[in-house]
């Protein structure tokens, strides 16, 4: 079979698909991906690819469409207002793809489209051309409710593309339905794909007492820089442990001189860096949560913004994760986090 992929240009929504791509290829089909600006993403993963839009990134968009300074951390807003916020933007993002993704199944004749729930422009393209369609969940949320809450905000393009609404599409799910997805949908083992990164050699073993591994993705140091383990970075100072502070070139000046037991790292892919830590510390991003499940590491949770909450309150429940705020990361949680073994 002929299959496209498609996505926003966003690592969280990009990287879920690279392995179902790779599994598809290995099993001898053609692939094929349409995306957006930035590219550099899907070039690294090794798979043919043609630019759909306009040649604005997310972010350009969302901040070309408000007069407001755009949030990523929104702790004053409640998961459901979240997630209709993020269907109106990326409703927006999607606009300018509805030609070039209608335009490249057409040209190389589609036989599936698989894409990320916040790709608008996929359903349509799917009725349009009335060819089957499937939606690449990327985390514990519902892909086919936030299908439905973008199309809501897209009746403008279905109106002018002559489509009366979006095609019924199967969920694929990467996480076991104890964790959440879309019931009734296909499952599948989380595989995951950080893109590419130089390891340090020292990294590839156990240290002589405790790692914890800390990150905050790809996206909220954008936004928020390190402000959310300002506390953290203190408060590591009083633990037994040795600190693997994973922000890539996010500035770490808020962070002030850091303790002899915390150390920065250039970029290394998140999977690698997880088989020599005994823990991590994270936002709650979906792609860093299901990473480290897969590791089986103990987690401690600060959510920032978009999902965060409702991945937190899923991982939380199955008693595998610890929960804290910005300000409330102290030095007994962190020692609970490597030495509590009802975590792992």
């Amino acid at each position: 079979m002929r299959i496209l992929f498609t996505g926003p240009a966003s690592a969280g929504h990009l990287f879920p698909m690279i392995p179902t791509a790779q599994a598809l290829r290995a099993a001898g089909h053609d692939v094929l991906f349409a995306g957006s600006q930035p590219l550099h993403q899907l070039r690294q993963a090794g798979f043919p690819l043609v630019e759909i839009g306009d040649g604005r990134s997310v972010r350009d968009v969302f901040e070309e469409s408000t007069d407001d300074e755009v949030r990523y951390v929104s702790p004053d807003l409640t998961p459901d207002q979240i997630l209709d916020r993020a269907a109106h933007g990326f409703a927006l993002v999607s606009r300018p793809t509805v030609g070039g993704l209608l335009q490249a199944a057409e040209s190389w004749r589609a036989d599936l489209l698989v894409y990320d729930s916040f790709q608008a422009s996929a359903p349509l393209v799917a009725a349009k051309l009335k060819i089957p369609s499937v939606i690449q969940n990327f985390g514990v949320t519902s892909g086919l409710d936030m299908a439905r809450r973008l199309a809501a905000n897209f009746t403008e393009a279905y109106e002018a593309y002559g489509v009366d609404g979006p095609a019924e599409s199967t969920a694929l799910n990467i996480v076991p339905a104890s964790l959440g997805g879309d019931p009734g949908g296909l499952r599948m083992r989380y595989v995951p794909y950080n893109g590419g990164g130089v390891v340090p050699l020292e990294l590839l073993s156990r240290g002589d007492r405790p790692r914890v591994a800390v990150t905050l993705g790809t996206v909220l140091t954008e936004f928020d820089g390190v402000r959310a383990i300002v506390r953290l970075i203190e408060a590591a100072a009083a633990v037994d442990a040795e600190f693997l502070l994973a922000v890539g070139d996010a500035d770490l000046a808020p962070l002030g001189t850091l303790p002899n037991n915390v150390r920065p790292l250039p970029w290394v892919p998140l999977a690698e860096l997880l088989t020599a830590s005994d823990a991590l510390v994270h936002h709650g991003g979906s792609g860093t949560l299901l990473t480290a499940l897969q590791a089986g590491l103990p987690q401690l949770l600060l959510p920032q913004g978009a999902d965060h909450f409702t991945n937190t309150d899923a991982l939380t429940a199955t008693g595998a994760a610890l929960r804290a705020t910005s300000d409330g990361a102290d030095a007994a949680l962190l020692t609970r986090l490597v030495s509590d073994p009802s975590l792992r």
